[in-house]
């Protein structure tokens, strides 16, 4: 009897794992895609690249669960998108010239002003 037990949760682990893992790579993929689409608007050099799509790629699926999560109010998306940016500003800022920067914020607000407008 223990050994079907122990089958039972091994087969349903596995079966949980299939389910869920792409799932998870489907997301991992397209938060790739859209940091890589941000860092072809910003023209990155490849030493820029290096450093910015790790970055990135950690905050798009934030941003994204924020404008997707109907549970918040319109003040509310606005304030965790801003509490989002402001945790990497530091680090893009230092990587970015000014310009790139200048790009980066100007993406941003479009990033607010969608998510306040219920547009994705």
């Amino acid at each position: 009897m223990k050994n079907h037990t122990h089958l039972a949760i091994a087969a349903l682990s596995i079966a949980m794992f299939a389910l869920l893992a792409p799932t998870s790579f489907a997301q991992k993929g397209a938060a790739m895609q859209k940091a890589q689409a941000i860092a072809q608007q910003l023209n990155l050099t490849p030493q820029q690249k290096e450093k910015i799509l790790p970055i990135l790629a950690d905050e798009v699926p934030k941003v994204n669960a924020i404008k997707n999560d109907n549970s918040l109010s319109k003040m509310q998306k606005m304030q965790q998108l801003r509490a989002v940016h402001q945790q990497t500003d530091p680090q893009m800022k230092a990587i970015l010239t000014p310009e790139q920067y200048q790009k980066l914020k100007a993406i941003r607000q479009q990033t607010l002003r969608d998510a306040v407008q219920g547009r994705y």
